[in-house]
């Protein structure tokens, strides 16, 4: 009966080699999923639901945190947790960090990588400020350095706003203007709406 033995050292040889070369396949199936994994696509796993609110680190060194309400083609807007805004827009790019607890890492780097995207996750920066215009909201516009500019978007172009400078809580009335900025979309670090305004 020594072929028995021979022939189950086989197949316990072919059924190692067999999980390794699984194992070997998973493996790079795993690493070719990640490596086509957008920080979008994460914030929409974040957005679906998170162990806790995310903090938003931003580009001109000010953070905030709350529940990530919307996630478009090249912003998310969320809810802050101070009730002194309301929704909080913020372009994808002016995004340095993103702090949550390492069940969210985890779980945001499982994301589907080939979902259809929903209606709101295809709108751009740019049409969700065109409706800020249309709706006549009053904004503060923080840009690069920090500075914080109250009023309301007169215009939104393809890569640019044009902001009426009032006070913040004013109505945008000629008298009331202060000014006027044209401001680029690669400048703008967050749009905060002075008054509530359903998000897309």
């Amino acid at each position: 009966m020594p072929w028995d033995g021979f022939f189950e050292d086989l197949e316990d040889q072919l059924d190692s080699e067999w999980e390794a070369e699984r194992a070997a396949l998973d493996t790079e199936a795993e690493r070719l999923r990640l490596a086509r994994l957008t920080l979008r696509q994460r914030l929409v796993s974040l957005a679906e639901g998170a162990d806790a609110p995310p903090r938003l680190e931003l580009a001109d060194g000010d953070a905030v945190t709350g529940p990530l309400a919307a996630v478009g083609a090249d912003w998310v807007a969320l809810t802050p947790d101070t009730r002194r805004t309301g929704a909080v827009l913020v372009p994808v790019a002016a995004i340095v960090a993103i702090g949550m607890p390492h069940a969210d890492v985890l779980r945001s780097a499982r994301a589907d990588t080939a979902s259809a995207p929903r209606l709101a996750e295809r709108m751009t920066f740019g049409f969700v400020l065109r409706d800020l215009v249309r709706r006549r909201t009053p904004v503060t516009v923080t840009v690069l350095g920090g500075r914080g500019l109250s009023g309301t978007i007169d215009r939104a172009g393809a890569d640019h706003l044009d902001l009426a400078l009032h006070d913040r809580g004013q109505p945008r009335r000629s008298g009331l203007v202060t000014g006027h900025r044209v401001i680029p979309f690669s400048a703008v670090v967050a749009v905060r709406l002075d008054a509530p305004a359903p998000l897309p």
